[in-house]
């Protein structure tokens, strides 16, 4: 009887144990959004109060890291292409540093517009396997017909996001992608979409259409808009900044477009209280002056030192970061008025609040 006992007091142990393991298996964090809810945990699934974005275990984090740099995206390109419909994305995703191959049905030399000559990396024969397919504008009409592409399309398996610009959404909407979700194209292509596919749900006043693992664009430099918000759903809103930035693609407002997914990356970035209060003159190193203003159209604050425009970043409040993530924290009196910045890179200074 004591031996029993001691055998159901031993199970019982491994099962609170099992459980207490399984519990810790379950902790849940906010994905990566160069904010300061990057460091918090959470003990049950949903949404992180902070940003917004949807929480994913330790586990998935830990795949997402190891992943994100080396995303795979295959660039689907016909004869006829326009240039900037996949030009444009493919300038963002190489800054953010994601790996990018070129497929077309043949190997052959693709001309786009008459004018640039492309040569495929691949076709759809030997095309690795892909994290994200790609299609573009140009020739759409007759090439998304093809019934090998379309049957090439529909063989990609464990496809994270289908991404178009242009009148690239056809390859999704002949494919059936996009069967039962919303959408949008090129302004003269619209009406075509509607009428011929009706199950799709066409929208016709938007920059891009994000269903969550498929994303649309309207037309030709659209498909910027539509990657930079990929890269703020993967990588987080600042890193797209810095891209936008990098680019000096300065007519970006995030978010401009109809997001259906989950994630909404521009959550917290876009709804930074008071930040009048940061803007003025600041000292700088070397007896310069920096200041700092509002930049309405990305809702957020950028600096202006010598005539040149840099970005800056949120973090949380009173602390913000520059574009090599030096940590800069703003100082307040105790009337909580902006009195001066202290950067990470010198923190033993304190960079005063000009009067001016």
């Amino acid at each position: 009887m004591k031996t029993l006992l001691i055998f159901i007091s031993f199970l019982t142990y491994i099962s609170i144990y099992s459980q207490l393991s399984n519990t810790s298996n379950k902790t849940y964090v906010c994905p990566p959004c160069n904010s300061s809810c990057d460091t918090l945990t959470f003990g049950t699934p949903g949404k992180c109060g902070h940003c917004e974005m949807q929480l994913i275990t330790k586990k998935e984090l830990s795949k997402k890291h190891n992943v994100i740099k080396k995303k795979r995206i295959a660039f689907y390109l016909q004869p006829g292409i326009e240039v900037l419909d996949f030009a444009g994305p493919m300038e963002v995703f190489a800054y953010a540093d994601f790996e990018v191959f070129t497929v077309s049905k043949t190997k052959e030399p693709i001309i786009s517009q008459g004018i640039l000559t492309v040569l495929p990396d691949y076709s759809i024969q030997d095309a690795p396997k892909a994290d994200i397919l790609a299609f573009f504008g140009g020739n759409a009409a007759q090439s998304f017909k093809d019934a090998e592409i379309i049957n090439w399309i529909q063989s990609q398996k464990d496809i994270e996001y289908h991404f178009s610009v242009c009148t690239g959404v056809f390859a999704l909407a002949n494919a059936g992608t996009l069967e039962g979700m919303t959408a949008t194209t090129f302004h003269n292509a619209l009406d075509g979409l509607e009428r011929n596919y009706p199950n799709i749900t066409v929208v016709k006043d938007a920059r891009f259409v994000d269903n969550g693992k498929v994303i649309t664009t309207a037309g030709i430099s659209a498909g910027i808009d539509g990657a930079l918000h990929l890269v703020a759903k993967l990588q987080g809103f600042n890193e797209a900044r810095k891209i936008a930035y990098h680019m000096e693609y300065d007519k970006w407002v995030p978010g401009e477009g109809l997001n259906l997914s989950q994630d909404n990356p521009y959550h917290n970035f876009l709804n930074i209280p008071n930040l009048e209060s940061y803007t003025g003159t600041y000292q700088y190193i070397d007896n310069q002056e920096v200041v700092l203003k509002i930049n309405s159209r990305e809702k957020s604050l950028y600096a202006v030192l010598d005539k040149i425009k840099y970005p800056v970043f949120y973090q949380e409040k009173d602390v913000f970061a520059n574009l090599n993530n030096d940590k800069i924290t703003f100082l307040r009196n105790k009337n909580n008025e902006i009195t001066g910045y202290t950067s990470s890179k010198n923190p033993e200074i304190i960079y005063k609040k000009l009067n001016k």
